[in-house]
């Protein structure tokens, strides 16, 4: 049943997609290592953009590529710089500008490219998109490298899972193009143990996804709390809404935020392989257990062990190795709410492939008017 939509194809087609992914940005490696090192050399401010999903993949990586040549970027979405570039940018700024797009063909997208020229004194751009006819890879300049992905990270469905996915490792390869080589061993690891993880919590995740939550949270921390926005997402739109989610780091959960622990919720923990800070996940963690507030518990993570006696309903193991790259090993975590998004789209008898019933969101945003 699952395979009649292209949503289920689409998450589980992620490992292969990665692995193709790859094989392009390492084809291109010289193209790409001369752009970068003609304008960050030239001291350009690095800032990653898109729109709703496409933004995430920045707010991610602000700190997933900290120890890369990217390191110091920072994440605006094309929503915010559209209304106010002049907040953003003047004409002292030098900026490369790295935007993520599935179509490529969003009215933001298009638009923040246009305020930003007209706005900075000089930009460039890396376009990191999933659709060649998309009016982003149609856009051609000196100051412009386009990086098409693989076409069947064009997802049909109206959910973004494996144009997410490969737009955040395709930046993060970028971010690493001067050790491409070895980073061909790193995405096979990847590939083969998130394909393996799919596979064994697949039936956990639904049994998780059949509870009557009506309300889910996302925790995480460092780069997992922008795999925690974009898992939020997911399993709210799957269900046109019917499932309100927020999101937020473990430290910040306790700042108010913990009072969505209620009956009627699902927490997910997306626990961190770092362990300086994990001993303070851990320790909200437990808090919550002891309160046992909330409907169910549900945890990702490298391994188990540091979890047990943790009062979870289910944990889904990454068997990623220790030390694994943060700027790879993120899109891990993300599956999990992919799947539950999924799941529950299907227990609540939706079209997960266009679960919006009331119209409301559609696969390319419209209705935006552009003041430029």
């Amino acid at each position: 049943m699952e395979l009649n939509f292209h949503t289920y194809r689409e998450i589980r087609q992620q490992p292969d997609v990665w692995k193709k992914t790859y094989e392009i940005i390492l084809s291109r490696k010289g193209e790409i290592k001369s752009f970068l090192d003609k304008y960050l050399n030239a001291g350009y401010e690095v800032v990653f953009t898109g729109a709703g999903t496409s933004a995430y993949i920045g707010d991610a990586l602000e700190t997933a590529l900290s120890d890369t040549r990217l390191r110091g970027a920072k994440a605006v979405a094309t929503t915010d710089i559209l209304v106010s570039p002049w907040f953003w940018f003047d004409a002292s700024s030098k900026v490369l500008l790295i935007s993520f797009a599935r179509s490529g063909n969003s009215p933001e997208s298009v638009g923040t490219v246009k305020a930003i020229e007209k706005t900075a004194g000089k930009v460039a751009h890396i376009f990191i998109t999933c659709n060649a006819n998309g009016e982003l890879a149609k856009m051609k300049g000196d100051n412009i490298l386009t990086i098409l992905l693989p076409p069947e990270t064009d997802d049909k469905s109206l959910a973004m899972t494996s144009s997410y996915s490969s737009m955040y490792i395709a930046c993060a390869l970028v971010a690493n193009i001067d050790k491409i080589e070895s980073q061909r061993s790193l995405i096979d690891t990847l590939s083969d143990k998130v394909g393996k993880m799919m596979d064994k919590f697949e039936d956990g995740i639904r049994a998780i996804a059949d509870k009557g939550f009506k309300r889910a949270v996302f925790l995480g921390s460092g780069s997992l709390k922008g795999v925690a926005e974009e898992s939020r997402l997911k399993l709210q739109e799957l269900t046109d809404g019917a499932v309100m989610c927020a999101f937020d780091s473990f430290m910040g959960f306790r700042h108010g935020p913990k009072a969505l622990v209620t009956p009627d919720a699902l927490i997910v923990y997306l626990l961190s392989p770092v362990e300086e800070m994990q001993r303070y996940e851990l320790d909200l963690i437990r808090q919550i257990r002891d309160s046992r507030g909330a409907m169910a518990y549900v945890a990702v993570c490298r391994n188990a062990s540091v979890l047990e006696g943790a009062g979870l309903d289910l944990c889904v193991e990454t068997d990623l190795p220790a030390g694994f790259p943060a700027c790879y090993g993120g899109v891990a975590y993300v599956v999990t709410g992919q799947m539950l998004g999924f799941f529950k789209s299907l227990k609540m008898g939706l079209n997960p492939d266009t679960p919006s019933v009331s119209g409301n969101i559609s696969r390319v945003v419209e209705g935006v008017k552009l003041y430029i």
